[in-house]
């Protein structure tokens, strides 16, 4: 069977090749599919946690409001991204989730996680990454706030998100897409949206990356990756040799292929 449609089975493809059977099990996290419009709230903090959602279309993001009322934006979420993983083994919200654009979700309660973890190793590894690169990648977004300049932390994250949607879409060429508002981006960077308008302005004229509605043209990579001191590392997520290196003991390897 052709799985090629599938966002989740080509974001966790990335990580390592899938089995046949691994991706039908995937796919199967992408049934039950509704259609959500943009601005929906997902969940908010403090609800209860029990289930999880596929992003099979369409962007998200999580937040937190403070006591100000100002909103933080903490993550952005793409197609074939999971919804709620690092609240799994939580009662509650940690923070809220909306959605960016128009896009469609699929639910699935937790159980049906532990279910995927006894089914397969591979997929378990896989996901065991993917939280793994959510904490980096909310590491490094605390880094770009606290630290780096506003030239900075933009570029910064236009170099990450080109990369992220490249990995699912490597024929996508030097252009791609950002739905997101310049109220958003300021919420995500620590910025206005005056000063997310003026940065762009400035990586226009620096010849870094052109802006046109939602979409971004990044003529030359490295240079965008040198003004935003990226460092890639926190991406690149292979596990095809970890996996090699270290199958399951006979115990394990007969629990999970049972």
């Amino acid at each position: 069977m052709d799985y090629s449609d599938s966002c989740i089975v080509r974001h966790f493809d990335y990580y390592c090749a899938l089995s046949p059977k691994d991706k039908k099990i995937l796919a199967a996290l992408e049934e039950n599919p509704i259609k959500i419009s943009r601005g929906t709230s997902l969940w908010q903090e403090g609800e209860n946690a029990d289930e999880f959602y596929t992003l099979s279309q369409g962007w998200a993001y999580s937040y937190r409001y403070l006591e100000n009322g100002a909103r933080q934006i903490l993550e952005v979420y793409l197609p074939g991204d999971i919804l709620g993983l690092q609240e799994f083994a939580f009662t509650d919200r940690l923070e809220g989730v909306a959605m960016i654009e128009d896009g469609i979700i699929c639910p699935f309660p937790h159980q049906r996680m532990l279910e995927l973890f006894s089914e397969s190793l591979t997929l378990t590894a896989v996901m065991f990454a993917i939280a793994s690169r959510q904490q980096a990648l909310l590491s490094e977004r605390l880094v770009s706030v606290s630290r780096r300049s506003a030239r900075e932390r933009l570029a910064h994250f236009l170099h990450e998100i080109f990369l992220r949607q490249r990995q699912t879409d490597p024929k996508g060429g030097a252009k791609m897409r950002l739905p997101l508002t310049q109220e958003q981006l300021g919420d995500l960077l620590g910025m206005t949206s005056v000063h997310v308008s003026r940065t762009f302005s400035v990586l226009n004229e620096a010849k870094l990356a052109y802006r046109n509605r939602y979409h971004v043209t990044i003529p030359d990579l490295k240079a965008l990756a040198k003004e935003g001191g990226f460092d890639e590392r926190y991406l690149n997520s292979d596990l095809t040799c970890f996996l090699r290196k270290n199958p399951p003991t006979p115990p394990l390897a007969k629990a999970f292929d049972t």
